[in-house]
């Protein structure tokens, strides 16, 4: 899908505010509030983008969040998929190096991580391996990774 220069503003918007309204957007991009509604329906439908509301773990009760670096022995989008079926794997991403996977996972407690790295993610078929990186604070969080000019 192409964007046009009225997209990438939009976006660039919702990207610092995505409570913002219509009618707000409207009048920083010279639209009407019907017009910014279909086009952020547009690129929304397109799979351009999606607004959705970030929780912070430590603040709903999952304050044990981890990397997982996981090599696999056999396929590894078959690993990917019942990774991905995990309640605690919140990001899982393809890698290349001596990582297949990496799941970033968000826990209860240590002993759930514990419980979720030795009971659910080691005996799944096609996992060969797996280390954990566990985390002491987060320093940097951006949801805002730009729109090419």
């Amino acid at each position: 899908m192409e964007l046009d220069a009225t997209d990438k503003a939009l976006i660039r918007r919702l990207q610092v505010d995505g409570r913002a309204s219509y009618t707000d957007l409207g009048q920083e991009v010279g639209l009407s509030g019907p017009a910014v509604r279909q086009r952020i329906q547009r690129l929304t439908d397109a799979g351009v983008m999606q607004i959705a509301a970030v929780t912070d773990p430590l603040k709903t009760g999952r304050p044990v969040m981890a990397l997982l670096g996981i090599r696999t022995d056999r396929d590894a989008a078959a690993v990917a998929a019942a990774l991905g079926e995990l309640d605690a794997v919140v990001y899982l991403v393809a890698t290349a190096g001596s990582f297949d996977l990496f799941a970033e996972v968000v826990c209860a407690s240590m002993a759930d991580l514990s419980a979720l790295i030795n009971d659910r993610v080691r005996p799944m078929p096609g996992v060969a391996a797996i280390e954990s990186f566990p985390y002491f604070g987060i320093h940097v969080h951006r949801f805002t990774w730009g729109v090419p000019d």
